[in-house]
């Protein structure tokens, strides 16, 4: 029967970090998983299916399993389907260039890290192998749950978006005073204030961008300029922000500035989910679905 050895892992594990390490904001797990194989060759064995998971290749399975230690290593970072690389997994990746003492590597830190962890009886390791299979079906289910989610937003009509934004607003306590009609956009969207009257700082000023394109430092800066001493400004981009306008609000001292990308929203929904309306919901409507949870 073939096997895969600890040196080929290491290599499709090396190649992720290859092509993550000049993307700090990651990328989906979908996308990594279908370049690896242009850049390392699957075998016959590693392009076929185990008989327990006729949906996913031997190769997938392998290299979800082999990132778990990875995650516990403190060198990668999984969040709705997106991976990130660590400051640590960079040096790691640098340090350490064989493929097979990588991974052996990434394995002695999850070691050392289940150390620190209560032991309970002699079926340990029975219940570790059945808790990783655990967070690969969770991983998978929450990447496939996260690809809907963006895609029914990113579908929506702009003023059902802009209205989103606005029941958000009001389950988050705040008073909504004005949503800008239909028209010609003339940078602010939205107008909430603390208190029903607006007799109490900050005034909250909203401009939504709903589009693909990431948001330039130039569109936060126009955004900006609108806003007086007492505002804080709430800027949401569905197609996120570019690097540059992230350190544009991150340094800026003068005007009170706020980014939300998509994934940011979402946190905010799911968060405040319990106090919308039934009606407000019906904007983006979720439900929950529990999973055994994988010891952490």
């Amino acid at each position: 029967m073939a096997e895969i050895t600890r040196q080929r892992t290491g290599q499709f594990l090396r190649v992720i970090f290859k092509l993550l390490m000049d993307k700090p904001d990651g990328m989906q797990a979908k996308d990594i998983l279908t370049e690896i194989p242009k850049i390392v060759p699957l075998t016959e064995y590693e392009s076929g299916y185990y008989a327990s998971t006729p949906n996913s290749t031997r190769f997938e399975k392998i290299v979800r399993f082999a990132t778990i230690d990875l995650v516990k290593a403190g060198w990668l970072v999984k969040s709705k389907g997106r991976w990130f690389i660590t400051e640590e997994g960079k040096q790691a990746y640098n340090k350490i260039t064989d493929p097979e003492e990588f991974y052996k590597e990434a394995a002695r830190l999850y070691h050392e890290w289940k150390k620190t962890r209560p032991q309970e009886d002699s079926l340990e390791a029975v219940e570790e192998e059945e808790g990783s299979k655990v967070a690969v079906t969770v991983e998978e289910a929450e990447e496939l749950a996260w690809e809907q989610i963006q895609q029914f937003l990113q579908g929506m009509n702009p003023y059902d978006f802009q209205e989103l934004i606005a029941e958000l607003l009001r389950a988050m306590g705040y008073h909504v005073a004005w949503i800008a009609p239909p028209g010609k956009d003339r940078g602010i969207d939205i107008i909430a204030y603390n208190d029903p009257l607006g007799a109490t700082v900050p005034r909250i000023k909203v401009q939504v961008k709903h589009r693909d394109q990431s948001t330039s430092v130039e569109g936060l800066r126009a955004f900006m300029s609108v806003l007086g001493t007492d505002d804080l400004g709430l800027f949401v981009a569905s197609g996120g922000f570019t690097s540059d306008a992230k350190e544009e609000a991150r340094t800026q001292e003068r005007r009170k500035i706020t980014l939300i990308d998509l994934e940011s929203l979402f946190d905010l929904w799911v968060e405040h989910y319990p106090r919308l309306t039934q009606e407000a919901r019906q904007h983006l409507p979720l439900k929950s679905i529990y999973f055994l949870a994988p010891a952490e």
